[in-house]
């Protein structure tokens, strides 16, 4: 089970860093609550998870643009399963 780094939420947008011990990797979780679109950027190892964190949105794009998939496409049921986070209101 993944494990919460870091939480923000703006404009009911809710994005999550996550740690997932099983294997180690750590990805970024979205959720628009507006739009009820929802997915996962896993991090590779060229990028910055703060970056992914504070620019999800242009990293899917980027990933899109490479893959012909969206990051919307990597949704991931974790983000609906999980709560939302401990670290409220830091942006």
């Amino acid at each position: 089970m993944a494990r919460e780094l870091d939480s923000r939420s703006t404009d009911g947008i809710h994005v999550r860093l996550l740690w997932h011990p099983e294997d180690g990797h750590v990805s970024v979780a979205v959720k628009d609550t507006k739009t009820g679109e929802t997915f996962e950027l896993p991090i590779n190892n060229r990028e910055r998870a703060l970056d992914v964190f504070h620019h999800p949105y242009a990293y899917a794009a980027t990933r899109h643009d490479r893959s012909g998939k969206s990051g919307a496409d990597s949704a991931d049921t974790a983000l609906a399963t999980q709560s939302t986070g401990s670290r409220r209101g830091r942006n």
